[in-house]
């Protein structure tokens, strides 16, 4: 039996995919604190498409806030800044921040 929508367990459920993806960008900011500014990179945009699954696949009440816009539009901005972030990532040499 499901708790209803007001209780705590639920309210904390639908804020683990949001988590996730917050936890990954952590561990992305810290590699780029390090200077590997492109593995944090790679890292960002796996997280992005991480988010662009979550949202394809759970229900608008388990998404929690990784539901900004309807689904369509979150799925296709999420999957595009991510590939985007990882094409730059894997393209870019020779930058300012070395390699």
């Amino acid at each position: 039996m499901s708790s209803p929508r007001g209780s705590g367990r639920s309210a904390v459920t639908e804020h683990v995919p949001f988590g996730v993806v917050l936890v990954l960008v952590a561990v992305a900011a810290v590699r780029i604190l390090q200077y590997h500014w492109r593995q944090g990179a790679v890292i960002i945009g796996g997280a992005l498409l991480v988010a662009a699954v979550f949202r394809a696949v759970l229900p608008d009440v388990r998404a929690g806030l990784l539901a900004i816009r309807g689904r369509p539009v979150d799925v296709l901005t999420y999957a595009g800044l991510g590939t985007v972030v990882l094409f730059l990532a894997f393209t870019i040499t020779n930058g300012p921040f070395g390699s």
